[in-house]
């Protein structure tokens, strides 16, 4: 018996390398292309919202494709998910480099998230899966190296393949994942298929109200949000009534990972306002380029990749609740210097970036290992799905957000005494409003996990 579990923990080590590389990959095709938007808008003619669909189309499908992966890997081996997603990226990715027509773009993007979203659900569910919940946070802690790593390597690598090649290049980055495959297929093994079936109506319900949410968002559509809510009844009763349903409604009755969930969304959120807002405020208020930008968030993000794994270590032995509350401090208290320091050097945010950055990593561990502690075994494929999913969501709902808010221009008004340059007191304000909710959630974490609390 302890054979066979240092066997799989073995395997589960060597697994999780192999990951950490297809989830930089990964990362880095989520985050290439902002970069290069205003040069594939000017190359086809575009505006500024037809050219954003090279983004928000990837996120749409990304989002729906985790946890539909999530999903079938209760079916379906997942080495036989990995093989068929990775080579859907590269039939994406190949689409993409002989693009000649926009449209034949989106086609690339799509079909580069339907298999590019197999990766994140692989994310959640390997170190459910091969690893013990005592020993689960340093595997959580290791994959976070690779979403640190590739949101930081991104943007920087963009920028230098545009300038010196093409963007058309940056669909060979993502080819890379290919060399994962043969590792993948040797060491996961091949799980016995059920004879479960899966209700394609619920899929695709939850794919529609999913896409026209974030349609919604995005485009800011009132008919939209109005199409989403009616599927989204469509797809409560069919998950009510369906013999099999896509998810079951018992996975939300579970007191426990609901409150998990609620609480992982609105800090999620919250979390991803960092990279989303930092490189706006370098632009707006320091007048920095894009290069310049990249550098500037780059050690940050380097350094969460060195303390990810310490993260991990720290939930094991300390318990979720620990870590979850030196998140939340480096969280709120790097909005709160952030807030401070913006208008000055650029060098300021670059130091004290890294704890928002490195809190949001933590937060991001803390919150996935409590949610996979409240899912009975044969739910935890769907439950992580799910989680991924509403990860993606959150973005979605904190980019609009923000986005609205800096809509707005310069303000008058500054809550943070500190800052006397107009051109920064929308931000530091946003920063501060961040701050807030992340203590509060914090608060809600102790109400339903914290107390009574035994390492959990």
């Amino acid at each position: 018996m302890n054979t066979k579990a240092a066997t799989t923990n073995e395997t589960g080590l060597l697994l999780l390398r192999v990951l950490v590389f297809t989830l930089i990959i990964s990362v880095m095709n989520g985050t290439m292309f902002n970069v290069v938007l205003p040069v594939i808008s000017k190359e086809f003619q575009l505006t500024a919202s037809q050219v954003t669909w090279i983004v928000s189309g990837y996120l749409i499908v990304y989002a729906i494709g985790t946890v539909t992966y999530g999903k079938l890997t209760d079916k379906f081996s997942i080495k036989s998910l990995i093989t068929f997603g990775l080579l859907l990226l590269t039939v994406g990715s190949l689409v993409g480099v002989a693009a000649t027509h926009y449209w034949m773009i989106i086609v690339a993007r799509i079909l580069q998230a339907a298999g590019a979203a197999v990766i994140p659900a692989l994310a959640m569910i390997i170190p459910v899966r091969f690893f013990s919940p005592e020993k689960r946070g340093r595997a959580l802690g290791t994959s976070a190296i690779g979403t640190a790593l590739g949101a930081a390597l991104g943007p920087i690598i963009a920028g230098f393949v545009s300038s010196a090649l093409n963007w058309k290049f940056l669909f060979v980055i993502p080819l890379l994942s290919l060399i994962t495959l043969p590792l993948y297929r040797k060491y996961l093994d091949d799980e016995p298929v059920t004879n479960e079936k899966i209700d394609y109506i619920g899929g695709i319900l939850l794919a529609g109200t999913v896409a026209t949410f974030l349609l919604a968002l995005t485009q800011s559509n009132m008919w939209l949000l109005v199409t989403g809510l009616v599927i989204l009844v469509l797809f409560i009763i069919r998950i009510r009534y369906a013999a099999v349903p896509f998810v079951n409604p018992a996975i939300f009755r579970n007191k426990q990972y609901s409150i998990g969930m609620a609480i992982a969304f609105v800090l999620v959120a919250v979390g991803f306002g960092i990279p989303f807002l930092t490189p706006l405020m370098l632009s707006d208020v320091n007048g920095l380029s894009p290069a310049s930008i990249g550098l500037i968030m780059l050690p940050s993000a380097i350094i969460t990749a060195i303390l990810g794994r310490k993260g991990g270590k720290l939930a094991d032995e300390k318990g979720n609740p620990f870590l979850l509350y030196i998140a939340s401090t480096l969280l709120a208290g790097g909005f709160i210097i952030l807030s401070s320091v913006v208008g000055m050097s650029p060098t300021y945010i670059q130091i004290f970036l890294t704890l928002g950055v490195l809190g949001q990593s933590y937060m991001q561990i803390a919150m996935s290992n409590t949610i996979s502690r409240t899912l009975p075994k044969d739910e935890i494929g769907i439950g992580m799905g799910l989680l991924s999913m509403f990860n993606f969501i959150a973005a979605a709902v904190s980019t609009a957000a923000i986005g609205k808010l800096l809509d707005g221009g310069t303000t008058a008004v500054h809550l943070n005494p500190f800052v006397h340059d107009k051109l920064a007191f929308v931000y530091s304000n946003i920063l501060l409003v961040l701050a807030l909710i992340v203590v509060v959630m914090a608060v809600l974490y102790f109400l339903q996990f914290g107390r009574n609390s035994n390492k959990k």
